[in-house]
C-alpha cells in the first residue's frame, strides 16, 4: 500500500477503535440495538463521509450520511413492538458517535478521544446519574440553575477594564470572585447533600465549612444549646467547619496569587497543625457518640447573597486601596480587622488583587489575612457563647484559641 494510503488509514483505525468503546457500553444493555459492530461501522462511515466531503467538495455528503444513519435508527427502534424503551439514548449516542468519526478525519483526534469517554461515561453511569437527579429537591435545581446564570450570562457581558480611582474596581473580576465564592459554596451544598447527612460527624464539618462555615456554626451552636448531650458533638463540627476555612483560603491562594503560595501556607500551616490536635483529641473523646443531626443549608447561589458578597467585596476592595495610599499598610489592617468579623472571603480575595495590581506587599498581604482570621475566629467564638451557651464555650473556645496562637506562631515565624 503506498504510503500516502498508509497515513489515510490512521484516521479510520483511530474512529474504529472510538466505536468499539462506545458500542461495548451499548452492548451490555438489553434494550439496545446497536452494540459493537453496529458502532464501529457508524464511527468509520463518519471519517469515510467526511473524507469523501473533503476530495469532492461537497458538504453535504457528511450531512447526509448523518441523516441515514440516524434515520435508519429511528425507523429500527420505531418497527420494534412490546419494548418501553424507546431508543433515544442510543439514537443519539449513534448521532454523537457519527460525528466524531468525522472529526477524527479533520484533526481532531484528541478532542474526539476526550468526547468518546465521556460519552461512554454518562451511558455508562446511567443508574447513579438517575438516582442523583431523582434526589435533587426544588433548592438543588434552583441553586444549579442561578449558578449558571452567574457563570454563564452574567460572566461573560461584564467588561475586563480598571475603573474608579486606583483602577481598583474591575467589573469582570468582581463578579469572577462572586462566581468563585458561589462554586465553592455549591460544592460544599452539593456534598453536604450527597454524603454529609448520611455519613456523621466529619463530613458534616468539612463539607459545612466549604458551604458556609458561619451558618454551620450557627446551626450547631444551637443544636449545643438545645440537645446538651449532643455538646461535645456540636463543638466538633463547629471547630472542624471553621479549620475548613483554613484549606479553603490556602485553595483561593493558590488559584489566584500563587507567588503568595508559600508565606500563606506557612501562616495558614500554623493554625491548621494546632487546629488538627485539638480534632483529633475531641474525635478519639466523641467515638461511639449519638451521630449528627441534620445541617439544614439556603440556597448558597442565591443572586440576592451573590449581589451581596459583590458589593461587599467591591466595598473592601476600595477601602483597602484607599486606606492603602492614605495612611500605608495600617489603613488595610483596619479594614480586615472590621470586614474579617462577618466574611474573610472578601479581605482575603481584596489582597490578592491589590496584590496583583502592585499596590500590597506580600507581607502586608499574608497579615491581613492574618489579622482577618483572628477577627473571625474572635466573632465566632462570640457566636458560639451567646448562642449555645457556656457549656458550648467551654469545648469550642480552647480549640478556637488553638487555631489563633497557631496562626500567630505561622506568622511569626515568616
Amino acid at each position: 500500500m503506498p504510503n500516502d494510503q498508509l497515513a489515510t488509514l490512521y484516521p479510520f483505525l483511530t474512529s474504529l477503535a472510538l466505536g468499539l468503546l462506545i458500542g461495548l457500553e451499548r452492548e451490555r444493555s438489553p434494550a439496545a440495538r446497536a452494540g459493537l459492530r453496529t458502532f464501529s461501522l457508524v464511527a468509520l462511515a463518519g471519517t469515510l463521509g467526511a473524507l469523501l466531503s473533503e476530495k469532492t467538495g461537497a458538504p453535504w455528503v457528511l450531512g447526509a450520511g448523518l441523516m441515514i444513519m440516524g434515520g435508519m435508527m429511528v425507523a429500527t427502534y420505531f418497527k420494534a413492538n412490546g419494548n418501553d424503551d424507546p431508543g433515544t439514548t442510543t439514537i443519539a449516542a449513534v448521532v454523537v458517535c457519527y460525528a466524531l468519526g468525522a472529526m477524527v478525519w479533520y484533526g481532531m483526534e484528541q478532542l474526539a478521544v476526550t468526547l468518546a469517554i465521556l460519552a461512554t461515561a454518562l451511558l455508562y453511569f446511567k443508574p447513579e446519574l438517575r438516582g442523583v437527579s431523582r434526589s435533587l429537591t426544588r433548592l438543588d435545581l434552583v441553586s444549579i440553575l442561578q449558578f449558571a446564570v452567574l457563570s454563564f450570562v452574567i460572566l461573560p457581558i461584564l467588561p475586563n477594564q480598571d475603573y474608579g480611582p486606583y483602577h481598583a474596581l474591575n467589573p469582570y473580576q468582581i463578579w469572577w470572585m462572586v462566581v468563585l465564592i458561589s462554586g465553592l459554596s455549591l460544592a460544599g451544598y452539593a456534598a453536604l447533600r450527597i454524603a454529609g447527612q448520611r455519613h456523621g460527624t466529619l463530613l458534616t464539618g468539612l463539607f459545612g465549612g466549604i458551604a458556609s462555615s458561619t451558618a454551620t456554626t450557627l446551626a450547631f451552636s444551637r443544636h449545643g444549646r438545645d440537645s446538651p448531650h449532643l455538646t461535645g458533638m456540636a463543638a466538633l463540627v463547629i471547630l472542624l467547619a471553621n479549620w475548613v476555612v483554613l484549606v479553603r483560603l490556602a485553595v483561593l491562594v493558590a488559584v489566584l496569587a500563587p507567588g503568595l503560595l508559600r508565606p500563606m501556607l506557612i501562616m495558614l500551616g500554623g493554625g491548621a497543625m494546632s487546629g488538627l490536635v485539638v480534632l483529633w483529641l475531641f474525635w478519639r473523646r466523641l467515638e461511639g457518640k449519638p451521630d449528627t443531626p441534620v445541617l439544614e443549608m439556603k440556597n448558597p447561589t442565591e443572586i440576592r447573597a451573590a449581589l451581596s458578597f459583590g458589593v461587599l467585596y467591591a466595598g473592601v476592595l476600595f477601602a483597602a486601596a484607599w486606606l492603602s495610599d492614605l495612611v500605608g499598610s495600617q489603613g488595610v489592617y483596619a479594614v480586615a480587622l472590621v470586614s474579617g468579623l462577618t466574611d474573610v472571603d472578601a479581605i482575603t480575595l481584596s489582597s490578592l488583587r491589590l496584590f496583583g495590581l502592585g499596590n500590597l506587599h506580600a507581607d502586608h498581604v499574608v497579615t491581613t489575612v492574618m489579622l482577618a482570621l483572628l477577627a473571625n475566629i474572635a466573632f465566632k467564638s462570640g457566636l458560639a457563647t451567646a448562642i449555645g451557651g457556656t457549656a458550648l464555650a467551654r469545648q469550642v473556645l480552647p480549640g478556637m484559641a488553638a487555631v489563633a496562637v497557631g496562626l500567630v506562631a505561622g506568622w511569626l515565624a515568616l
